[in-house]
């Protein structure tokens, strides 16, 4: 009858033989950072191919008007900023939208009040 116990280093001892402890499996490494430009990613989708960078609300610290649902994205609030990839732009080619507007961009238009 075979039983398990553990010995120095941990070691285990099944019956008669002693063996190694099992390797826990590896984990799949995060995405590198090849192909980014100051923690920006490219995207692509049908409107064309885009470099998104997300900001996390503690540095937002400005208010923004989303051009997914033309409301404001308040100070403190995390959104993503957005450029065209085919050349680095300037600032007025970036867009800030609300992370949620972004994603969902392909099912809907841009918008502007009209009052």
């Amino acid at each position: 009858m075979a039983f398990a116990r553990l010995i120095t280093g941990g070691i285990y001892a099944v019956g008669w033989m002693a063996m190694p402890r099992r390797n826990p499996p590896h984990r799949a490494e995060p995405p590198s950072a090849v192909g980014r430009r100051g923690g920006a990613w490219l995207e692509t989708g049908p409107d064309g191919d885009w470099l998104v960078r997300a900001v996390s609300g503690e540095h937002a610290v400005k208010s923004y008007r989303c051009p997914g649902c033309d409301h404001e994205i308040k100070p403190g609030t995390g959104h993503v900023v957005v450029w065209p990839a085919r050349e680095p732009g300037s600032a007025a080619d970036r867009r800030h939208w609300h992370t949620g507007c972004w994603t969902a961009r392909g099912r809907r238009t841009p918008t502007r009040r009209r009052w």
